[in-house]
């Protein structure tokens, strides 16, 4: 395995709540790193209805809250969010709303990204939260990078796993660990994002 490099690192940014879409992050990682690319790992603060509500400066656990210099410093992005009734978590539409910075000077143009999620259930909007990850992405013209059918965990799971991004199916209880072909699909799609990446900032 390739040692990965210091001065070119991927951005892997989520939002976690019971800690399914955090496991699948780990697994892009990996991806990204046996790619020979180091994966900068962040998150996103929740947001509340209460106004007064405010997270601590740096959480329990888990990686760093992200901060616009990430986006701008790495040359790729891979974005995770549980699905919230067919969509992305609102802490993290909330955090990409704030990018109109990023977007008029076109920092993210031409950079290669990718998106992941997780389910309670095994049709619970996975391609669709996957869908509304990619279109402030491309907004920002960003080159979207998916799983290709040349992967064979893709024909062969039935849980998570989509053409659109690594998927998961996490349980009622959102405690079940991920399979191994998602587990596969998801370091796979690490990997091809890295060396996109890398041939793009190249």
């Amino acid at each position: 395995m390739q040692k990965p490099s210091e001065t070119r690192e991927i951005l892997v940014l989520y939002y976690s709540h019971h800690g399914s879409v955090r496991e699948l992050a780990r697994h892009i990682a990996l991806g990204i790193e046996q790619a020979g690319i180091a994966a900068r790992l962040r998150t996103v603060p929740r947001v509340s209805a209460v106004c007064e509500a405010t997270e601590a400066a740096i959480p329990e656990e888990g990686a760093p809250f992200v901060e616009a210099s990430d986006l701008e410093e790495c040359i790729g992005l891979a974005l995770g969010s549980p699905t919230r009734f067919g969509n992305m978590a609102a802490a993290l539409k909330y955090f990409l709303d704030s990018t109109s910075s990023l977007w008029l000077k076109g920092a993210l143009a031409g950079k290669p990204a990718a998106v992941f999620t997780s389910t309670t259930t095994m049709h619970g909007g996975q391609e669709s939260t996957l869908l509304s990850m990619m279109l402030p992405l491309m907004h920002h013209g960003m080159v979207m990078v998916g799983i290709p059918y040349t992967e064979a965990a893709l024909s062969a799971t039935r849980e998570g796993g989509s053409p659109y991004g690594a998927s998961h199916v996490s349980g009622e209880a959102g405690n079940t660990a991920a399979s191994e072909h998602e587990k596969l699909l998801a370091i796979a799609l690490g990997r091809r994002l890295a060396d996109i990446a890398g041939k793009l900032a190249a």
